[in-house]
């Protein structure tokens, strides 16, 4: 079991032993009874438990003996996750043993079909019939036991009353049978019905270690040790003894152990498991390396910046594991009818035996009729249908560099209508640049312009580091009592002078007057620049020293990607800080259209979640994408958040999905593979619902026997993991590639 610190303790356990949908609703139903238990969601598909509890008193114990009373094992993950990695044939023995066994009985109903009539003993039937019913179905009495005592029913149940019921029946006509007479017996209909339901329980398994081979291959990438830099020279030391701040030496080819900063040297790095980006990244020094990507032909050394659960490659796990486990609100309707199925189909078979019997066919023929409804109602595909194609989904978008985070921002995707782009980082690189500066009269432009590097000397804003680029070369006097105002700009003390430093429309709130600019505002803005003004205070009122424009450029593809989701009929929104004039003039360059409202200037970033609240007026889904602290509100606001990879954690907490690599063209492709997902979900559901629709009544009017009821139920339990399984050769179009 895994424990992750917050104020709400979160467990995640692993269970064996359950079998279908109605496993999944007691195991939940008992760990919500337990004091304390603020959510539970359980998964069938990766055999595990997600519980949120918010109270101190509330320990693992108590959760463990929680989920064994309600009649199953509660385990550590590692014991799952290593049951699933195991060879390919694992727990394929008892199957076996039950194929042998049930041959020699199944031989004759094939013999009957070539017109040969023989059968084996009826003391050979038993011998053969009754280790497979009592020995290798002991699994189906223990947790259909438990079932009935938490007052509750499962497949588990179903199987073990339909194949009991038969095994009783041919014992009954075996000992009461006339001398001299070999009565048909139905010890074969419930061995093979044993021996399939183990099949497909077996093929489901083999099924699902391929769902979860996007989180193996995860693990995959960390290193078991690196080399440490020590005074005594290189160590080779395991991973998990690194610290932050350790100097590594990372070989040509070599897996980079930990997060970290380029010290010395330079090489490109191979990082498409994590970005799915296809070409190496070149890296100079103070370039950022990720644990798990692959040095190319350089040798290089880099310092240790993140180690443990704090690492890139942890934190993508992490996301990846919570959206396989995660519940989709479509599994809701599953829940409902499962916690109600079992017992419906107990009472659909009393009454078929009883309809049978007042027709007149006779106790055996009544009985048969009852079991073949049991043993076809087995609710398996039922439960597992949601989350293999949650996991094989978010599996394979995990691969091509699309983090889903959650199954509710998987399964909304695909109902956007409206998408929201920040600018800054988002549709642009995000690197502005200093293209144009006007000194006021009477001013030396080098002397404001180092005035104004001093200002920004300790901001991480892009435009301070363009103005910082700029001022290169020049010398700085030191700024003191620097104040920043959130979305305007920045105040300072420098040489005994008040100085404001920031956007036009705060300046003139401030009192600045700027008529002498005024011609050159209207250029830089027909040309899309992004303005800001350096400002004195003084006694006579606030004077312009500095107008300065920053340019930015599109993001490679992103014109293409924009025009890619227009023609799937969604609307296109661009939300930037920058003046109407700036940010038209840059949405024409990425083909968006102002005239069409498409464009929302001068939002502060305190109201980009308002602006997209409005977007969602009318009851319209929203999808917002952005990179920045700024943007984490709006990105919460919206129905689907998209937070770019290259961007800030705070972002991508916020989001539901993240693009690794940052481009544009991915957020299509994360709303074509939700789409993809959900279809694969409500073609699973629809087969479910429909197989048992359909199979009971053909069970209960006598149109199927026991035998091809259990080989039907173990048929649809494989279908719908083969179906999801599909979804693992999705690719990006190659207009999305690279």
């Amino acid at each position: 079991m895994t424990q992750i610190n917050s104020p709400q303790q979160t467990y995640d356990i692993g269970i064996g032993g359950m079998t279908c949908a109605s496993c999944v609703a007691r195991v939940e139903k008992a760990l919500k009874k337990v004091p304390g238990v603020d959510t539970a969601t359980v998964n069938l598909a990766t055999e595990s438990a997600h519980v949120t509890v918010n109270d101190q008193d509330t320990s693992e114990g108590v959760l463990r003996r929680a989920i064994r009373d309600a009649g199953y094992e509660p385990l550590a993950l590692d014991q799952t996750e290593s049951m699933q990695a195991s060879s390919p044939w694992a727990g394929f023995a008892p199957v076996a043993w039950g194929l042998a066994l049930s041959a020699p009985l199944a031989l004759p109903m094939v013999a009957d079909l070539f017109g040969r009539h023989w059968m084996l003993p009826a003391w050979l039937q038993f011998a053969l019939a009754t280790p497979v019913q009592f020995i290798l179905g002991a699994r189906f009495y223990k947790a259909g036991w438990h079932a009935l005592k938490a007052l509750t029913g499962n497949m588990d149940l179903l199987v073990a009353i339909g194949t009991t019921a038969g095994w009783l029946l041919s014992i009954w006509l075996w000992l009461t049978a006339h001398q001299g007479h070999v009565p048909h017996l139905y010890f074969e209909g419930s061995a093979v019905v044993i021996t399939l339901v183990l099949l497909g329980k077996w093929l489901e398994v083999r099924a699902k270690r391929q769902t979860t081979e996007a989180i193996r291959a995860l693990h995959a990438l960390r290193p078991d040790t690196a080399h440490l830099v020590t005074d005594e020279g290189e160590q080779d030391v395991p991973v998990a003894e690194i610290r932050m701040g350790d100097l590594l030496i990372v070989k040509p080819g070599e897996r980079i152990a930990l997060d970290g900063v380029l010290r010395e040297g330079q090489t490109q790095v191979d990082e498409s498991m994590l970005t799915g980006e296809p070409l190496p990244v070149a890296k100079a020094v103070g370039a950022r390396l990720t644990g798990g990507s692959i040095n190319g032909e350089g040798l290089v050394r880099l310092q240790v910046t993140a180690v443990g659960h704090e690492t890139v490659l942890s934190r993508i796990i992490r996301l990846v594991e919570d959206a396989q486990a995660a519940k989709a609100p479509i599994q809701r309707l599953v829940d409902q009818v499962a916690e109600v199925f079992v017992p419906v189909v107990l009472v659909i078979a009393l009454i078929t035996a009883t309809v049978w019997l007042w027709l007149g066919a006779g106790y055996e023929n009544a009985l048969i009729h009852a079991v073949a409804v049991l043993v076809i109602a087995c609710p398996c595909a039922l439960g597992l249908a949601t989350p293999v194609a949650i996991m094989a989904g978010t599996g394979v978008a995990a691969r091509q560099g699309i983090l889903i985070k959650d199954a509710q921002a998987l399964e909304m995707a695909h109902k956007v209508q409206t998408v929201a782009f920040d600018k800054t980082g988002t549709l642009t690189v995000g690197q502005p640049q200093l293209v144009g500066q006007v000194a006021a009269p009477g001013h030396d432009a080098a002397a404001v312009l180092a005035l104004a590097a001093a200002v920004q000397a300790g901001s991480e804003h892009p435009l301070a580091r363009a103005v910082m680029h700029a001022a290169q070369g020049l010398v700085l006097p030191v700024a003191r009592d620097v104040q920043a105002v959130t979305g305007r700009g920045v105040r300072a003390q420098v040489d005994g002078r008040e100085l404001l430093l920031g956007s036009l429309r705060w300046l003139h709130d401030e009192g600045l007057d700027t008529p002498r600019w005024q011609a050159e505002i209207v250029r830089f803005q027909q040309q899309g620049n992004s303005l800001s003004a350096l400002a004195e205070r003084t006694s006579t009122g606030v004077q312009g020293l500095l107008l300065m424009a920053f340019g930015d450029e599109p993001k490679a593809g992103a014109r293409e990607a924009l025009q890619a989701l227009r023609a799937r009929g969604l609307r296109l929104v661009m939300i930037s800080g920058d003046n109407r004039a700036a940010a038209e003039a840059m949405a024409r360059r990425l083909g968006l259209r102002p005239e069409e409202g498409e464009v929302l200037a001068e939002v502060l970033p305190g109201d980009k979640a308002q602006a997209v609240a409005r977007l969602r007026e009318g009851g319209r889904v929203v999808a917002m994408v952005g990179d920045g602290v700024n943007d984490a509100p709006a990105l919460a606001a919206a129905d689907v958040g998209l937070a770019m990879g290259n961007g800030t954690d705070v972002a991508m907490h916020a989001a539901g999905i993240t693009l690794m690599r940052g481009e544009v063209a991915l957020v299509a492709a994360a709303l074509d593979i939700s789409r993809r997902t959900v279809v694969k979900i409500r073609q699973n559901l629809f087969w479910a619902f429909a197989y048992n629709t359909a199979g009971i009544p053909l069970a209960a009017l006598g149109y199927l026997s026991p035998v091809i009821a259990g080989a039907a139920m173990a048929l649809s339990s494989v279908s719908v993991m083969t179906n999801a399984l599909l979804l693992k050769r999705w690719k990006l179009p190659d207009r999305m590639v690279g």
